[in-house]
This record gives C-alpha cells, sequence and structure tokens, in this order.
C-alpha cells in the first residue's frame, strides 16, 4: 500500500477569497514503512500573506518571491500523488487549497488524482471525543517529540503527522487507560502496575470452630441446613 501524508501551508485561512498556497509538503509510506521518499516546494503565491497566517509559518513574501509558481511544480506534485492513498490532518482545508489551485489552471480536483483521503482529524475525534486533537495534542498524547517545531511547516508538519498517523493504528499495545485530565483537557495515561502475587490466608481452627457454630446458629434460626453447609467448598490448603 502506498500512503502519502500531505501538508500544506497557506497565506490566509480562505481559499476562496484568494488565499494561496505557499508550501507543500508530502511524506511517502509503503505498507507502513517510510521511503524517505518525499515531495517539498515552496511556493511564489503571487501575493503577501495575511499577518496571521505569517505569525504561524514565518514564510515571508520576499522569502517566496524567487520560488516557483504552483503552475511549474503541479505536474511533478500529480505524478507524485497520482493513486495513492491520502492522508492529512483536516483534509478539507487542505484540500480545499488544492482544489483553488488546480481549478485555476483547469486541471481536476484534487480527488481525481488519488486513491482514499483518511482525515486524521476525524479519527481522532473518534478515538479521543471531547479532547483536544491538534496535530501538537496528538503528538504529546502518542509520545512524540515535537520540539524543534517553532513554526509550523509542511514537511515538517507531514513528517509529525506520519508518526501520529502510525502510532494511532497500529493497535493497542499496553493495557494502559486513557484518562482525560480534569484540568485543562488534556490526557494522561494510567501507569501500567504489575499484579502483586495473591497470598492466601487459611483459616486456623480457632476461625473454622467459630464458623461452624455461626452455621449451627443459622440452621436452628432457619428450621434446615443453610446453604453453606448444602453447597460443600474445597478446603484451601494451609500455607
Amino acid at each position: 500500500m502506498r500512503q502519502i501524508v500531505l501538508d500544506t501551508e497557506t497565506t490566509g485561512l480562505n481559499a476562496r477569497s484568494g488565499d494561496r498556497i505557499i508550501e507543500i509538503g508530502c511524506v511517502e509510506m509503503i505498507n507502513r514503512q517510510l521511503t524517505g521518499n518525499n515531495f517539498h516546494h515552496y511556493i511564489n503565491p503571487e501575493r503577501d500573506s495575511e499577518e496571521g497566517a505569517l505569525a504561524v509559518h514565518g514564510l515571508t513574501t520576499e522569502f517566496l518571491s524567487d520560488k516557483p509558481k504552483f503552475a511549474e511544480i503541479v505536474d511533478e506534485f500529480r505524478d507524485y500523488i497520482a493513486g495513492a492513498e491520502i492522508i492529512i490532518h483536516n483534509a478539507p482545508f487542505d484540500i480545499g487549497f488544492l482544489d483553488a489551485e488546480l481549478e485555476r489552471l483547469n486541471m481536476p480536483a484534487f480527488k481525481e488524482h488519488v486513491g482514499e483521503v483518511v482525515d486524521t482529524l476525524v479519527q481522532a475525534k473518534e478515538m479521543h471525543p471531547g479532547k483536544r486533537n491538534s496535530l501538537d495534542s496528538l503528538c504529546d498524547r502518542y509520545g512524540i517529540s515535537n520540539a524543534h517545531r517553532t513554526l509550523h511547516g509542511a514537511l515538517l508538519d507531514a513528517e509529525l503527522l506520519a508518526e501520529v498517523y502510525l502510532a494511532m493504528t497500529r493497535g493497542q499495545n499496553t493495557f494502559s487507560m486513557d484518562l482525560g485530565s480534569h484540568d485543562d483537557g488534556d490526557d494522561a495515561s494510567a501507569e501500567v502496575v504489575e499484579i502483586a502475587e495473591v497470598i492466601v490466608l487459611a483459616a486456623n481452627e480457632q476461625e473454622l470452630a467459630d464458623h461452624e457454630a455461626l452455621l449451627d446458629s443459622l440452621d436452628k434460626q432457619t428450621k434446615g441446613a443453610t446453604v453453606w453447609r448444602a453447597t460443600p467448598v474445597a478446603e484451601v490448603p494451609a500455607n
């Protein structure tokens, strides 16, 4: 199975209002193994980034000015993703921008070029309802280091998402329980503690005599044998 983990960075949040893609990062997996055959391009969007977006990705207009336009890398991109299963976190966002870029070039929509699209945000919400499911939160939850992620970057985020996806889909490895924090909604996992050896203490002679006396008293009160005497219990050997 060939899977591509994909992420984009953009000039803003709304493709319909003219925001553009400025970076595409893709990581290839075959049979759930990272191959190192990645796809990465910075793209000249021919417009400035919005202030909020610039604070997230840090890719300035000056830096992007000499980068190729989307039309110049689209054939390479389509060849790379052709027929693959695509894994995206919050897929409608990235696909909306990719569709807008392809439409400008009179090309078919993104899903026409690929196989199935897997949205890890949808998966995470199903697996961890009511909890934070951003990429950073998932990295924390699955013990994936993202300390080197000071700004968003398409290739870096795709690499992190690949690790998150593999962790999310490899199945249960321990019997630990996933517990929600009562403070801020972050997750904590219960420690897996070994069960101590069970020690059985047998009754001594005095305790057995007291038990028989109690059963005699119950027999007298109920005018019949008690259920404990009707159902013999196997003796437990003394330690």
